[in-house]
């Protein structure tokens, strides 16, 4: 059936964006592949809320897997004929791309609050703070005053490199998840009319 393999096809472009959204996370406790600062306490709040590893990943994967087990899903057949067991199974995947939507909807949020509110960092004064909080993102405009942050070494271009990926990764499984949404009603509605009408050819 088309809509259980155009399913298919975004749980296979989802499981791509979610294992980056991972890795990106997971090198924003590592500036400069250094661990201290992490321990430290010494890493943007925002890094904390997993919104890659959780939202753009984990919560990404468990979507991605029931649309790629939708093309042999066959959960309600009617009087034997397989093509009409797939509304069900089609249907149910909408509740899977809305967790999806919410999974991305949260990477993208935080990973905007991320690149706003920009980095902690040592500055010149000797003070661990967010040297540009005040500057409601104005800061990404102007990459003459990232030296400000003294330590750690490149933490501007680190953090808003990381948080842009996740930013553009998030935003792509929010599209797909939306596709996938729409595909799961359509694919509901048009298993529900030839079930129906099989149901009177039996």
């Amino acid at each position: 059936m088309c809509y259980g393999r155009c399913a298919r096809c975004v749980g296979q472009f989802l499981v791509g964006p979610s294992l980056l959204c991972i890795a990106a996370n997971i090198l924003l406790y590592f500036p400069n592949g250094e661990s201290k600062y992490a321990s430290e306490n010494h890493l943007s709040r925002f890094v904390w809320f997993f919104s890659g590893i959780v939202g753009g990943g984990i919560l990404m994967l468990l979507p991605a897997s029931v649309f790629i087990s939708l093309e042999e899903e066959d959960c309600c057949g009617c009087c034997g004929y397989h093509n009409c067991g797939k509304r069900c199974a089609m249907l149910s995947s909408v509740l899977a791309a809305i967790v999806g939507i919410a999974g991305s909807g949260y990477c993208i949020i935080v990973a905007a609050l991320g690149l706003a509110e920009g980095p902690l960092c040592l500055d010149s004064s000797n003070q661990w703070n967010y040297t540009f909080a005040g500057t409601e993102g104005g800061y990404l405009l102007d990459s003459s005053t990232w030296s400000q942050c003294v330590e750690p070494k490149h933490i501007v271009k680190w953090n808003v490199t990381l948080f842009s990926i996740l930013l553009a990764l998030g935003g792509i499984e929010f599209i797909l998840c939306l596709i996938q949404v729409i595909n799961g009603v359509l694919g509901g509605i048009c298993g529900y009319h030839c079930s129906h009408q099989q149901q009177y050819d039996c």
